[in-house]
């Protein structure tokens, strides 16, 4: 018969074979056989399984007797207290008298998942893709859960609501830490749900969006640049729609395009809704640097990242100096060539009017319009001008004429024969004031 302290004996050494702490994940659907997972900073308890309850068992670590600073054994247990990184390796535990190996564990240490960081882009107005990062290193294989729902605002959306509501973001392996939703629609919200899990335990991350907030195109393609002859100022450039935006015609895209000179820094920009843009102020003589970016035409969402450079010169057929001297991309020019010798030699703001060998036709409607419009102000000044003179010369023509006729008057009075005078009696006052019938 068994002493009660053997039967208590065999019951604590079945119990510790059983039982794992709290801080002790088993990893078997990690794909790691044979591993053991505890918190860092935490107490982790190693139990040797399959041993007898009378064995006197002792542990190794990586094939030494010698185990971490602070560690003991407590029953056949082994207690590694607030483990560390240095604290990793295999152990296993042996019977005392023979040395016979009675079980092994691979230790590895870790923390619980932090709350992932996440945001979403749109390329275009069919898909979105969602992007996370980890909050916390945790030194432990870690999957990811994505999901989304489609946001429902109201009670008879929710009643209409269809499986395609609720699904998966698509991963990609060839893409950490990247979702994509495919067929998504435009004018919807969805909340995306990003949920990081290790073998200590899981946390997650919800996001709402709207596609068209977080639309933003890749970058235009196929830049070029290409100079305009008999033009040393001008620069024709031209790209084409990125091959991620389908070309609808109710999802159109504008353009924002940026140059300037190799030797200068700061850059000149200007917006258009055309695939193709004459530069007027380039500096001739010089090489420019040239990229575009495409933002949705009703100014959704935000600009896509700037496209890679693409380079051209002015032509140089009708400046001598220039003309016979080779194209020198900006890596292989010497720095000293690239310096301007004065403020005088920088490049002008101001649009280039030199005339060029083919004229642009919408220029030259330009400037008859506007010979047209000044033709017009200046006939119209011309005949208010000439109205207003008539006027004037009329109203002299009349007070010229009554004056006349008075004067004519005054004159027929002072010669009336003296027999008339008699006839009529004038007061005292005009006998004192004309000679004439007094």
């Amino acid at each position: 018969m068994l002493s009660p302290i053997s039967c208590v004996s065999r019951v604590v050494v079945l119990l510790a074979a059983v039982l794992v702490t709290t801080s002790i994940t088993m990893s078997g659907e990690w794909g790691e056989e044979g591993v053991t997972y505890g918190q860092l900073g935490k107490d982790v308890t190693l139990t040797c399984a399959g041993i007898s309850p009378s064995a006197i068992v002792e542990w190794r670590w990586d094939g030494a007797a010698e185990l971490p600073e602070g560690s003991r054994l407590q029953q056949g247990q082994l207690l590694l207290p607030q483990a560390e990184l240095p604290s990793e390796g295999t152990y296993s535990c042996h019977d005392a008298a023979s040395g016979l190996l009675l079980g092994s564990a691979i230790l590895r240490l870790g923390r619980l998942p932090g709350v992932p960081s996440v945001s979403c882009r749109a390329s275009n107005y069919e898909n979105f893709s969602c992007f996370w990062a980890p909050g916390v290193e945790t030194f432990l294989p870690t999957r990811y859960i994505t999901t989304y729902r489609k946001k429902l605002l109201t009670e008879d959306e929710r009643q209409r609501s269809q499986p395609s509501d609720v699904g998966l973001c698509v991963q990609n392996p060839a893409r950490p830490h990247a979702c994509t939703v495919s067929k998504a629609q435009f004018w919807s919200s969805y909340r995306m749900n990003v949920t990081e899990v290790n073998p200590l335990g899981s946390t997650f991350r919800l996001l709402d969006i709207t596609v068209q907030a977080i639309i933003k195109p890749d970058p235009p393609e196929g830049l070029r640049v290409e100079p305009v002859p008999s033009a040393p100022r001008r620069l024709r450039v031209s790209w084409e729609y990125p091959s991620t935006w389908p070309k609808e015609p109710h999802f159109q895209l504008k353009f924002r395009l940026q140059y300037r000179p190799f030797i200068y820094s700061s850059w000149s920009v200007m917006e258009t809704g055309n695939m193709s843009e004459l530069i007027t102020d380039a500096f001739m003589g010089l090489g420019h640097v040239v990229q575009v970016s495409a933002k949705d035409f009703l100014d959704a969402g935000s600009w896509s990242e700037w496209s890679a450079e693409a380079w051209g010169m002015p032509a140089t057929d009708n400046i001598p100096c220039l003309s016979s001297g080779p194209t020198v991309a900006p890596s292989e020019a010497a720095p000293g060539a690239m310096e301007p010798e004065s403020p005088a030699e920088k490049p002008s703001l101001a649009p280039d009017n030199e005339p060029v060998g083919q004229s642009d036709p919408t220029e030259k409607v330009a400037v008859l319009v506007s010979l047209g419009v000044f033709a017009f102000f200046v006939l119209a000044v011309i005949l208010v001008f000439g109205f207003l003179m008539w006027i004037r010369l009329k109203k002299h023509g009349k007070e010229a004429t009554k004056h006349h006729d008075l004067l004519a008057a005054a004159i027929h009075m002072k010669t009336l024969p003296r027999g008339l005078c008699k006839l009529w009696t004038f007061p005292k006052w005009c006998c004192q004031a004309e000679s004439f019938c007094c």
